[in-house]
């Protein structure tokens, strides 16, 4: 077990070494930052000092309390950033940033710990307001159908009681004029007529 350990932590030391050899050339990254943190990603930032001839950068990254590191690198670029991925969610991370320039590397930056949240109580949670929102819009559009309906019944009504009240005025109107009709009919049968337009009497 001792001969798999000891590489490691030498191997960190020589690179420390390294790093302080051209400590005096090139200063460290500064300002180092995460943002968009998401439960299998994120994007490391940073900033270098003014007047530092940087032609790249490289970032090593750590899970906290594990020796496995993942070195990335890259040049030929002025970027201050870079995303990190296929992270584990819930986990502790440890990140440092190193500058590159043309005669080697600055010291690492200070350490940026950060912690991946959750994903899957953040997608439950997401999930939960989608099924919410959706619940409402189909109660607001179930309430909005039951009022249609009831305000067409109401409409529908108020049209036959009109309707029954127009035809109910003119039956009422026509009743005096019915009972004219019949009291004159009777008044002509039992009174003979005179050729004269008068009645008949007789001469005793």
């Amino acid at each position: 077990m001792r001969r798999v350990l000891m590489p490691t932590p030498l191997l960190i030391l020589s690179c420390f070494g390294a790093s302080w050899v051209l400590a005096d050339s090139l200063a460290a990254p500064v300002n180092v930052s995460i943002r968009d943190l998401k439960g299998s990603s994120a994007v490391v930032t940073w900033d270098i000092p003014d007047g530092e001839p940087v032609i790249g950068f490289a970032i090593t990254q750590q899970k906290k309390d594990v020796r496995m590191l993942r070195f990335i690198q890259e040049v030929n670029t002025t970027t201050r950033s870079c995303a990190l991925w296929d992270l584990d969610a819930d986990t502790a991370y440890i990140v440092h940033v190193q500058s590159i320039s043309i005669s080697g590397q600055s010291p690492l930056s200070e350490p940026l710990q950060f912690k991946t949240p959750k994903e899957a109580e953040k997608q439950a949670s997401k999930s939960k307001d989608e099924v919410t929102m959706e619940e409402v819009g189909q109660n607001a559009q179930l309430r909005a159908g039951e009022l249609l309906i009831i305000v067409v019944v109401l409409i529908m009504w108020a049209g036959v009681i009109a309707l029954f009240c127009r035809q109910y005025d003119i039956i009422k109107d026509n009743e005096p004029n019915n009972n004219k009709d019949k009291a004159k009919n009777s008044s002509e049968c039992s009174t003979p007529e005179h050729p004269s337009g008068g009645l008949l009497r007789s001469k005793v």
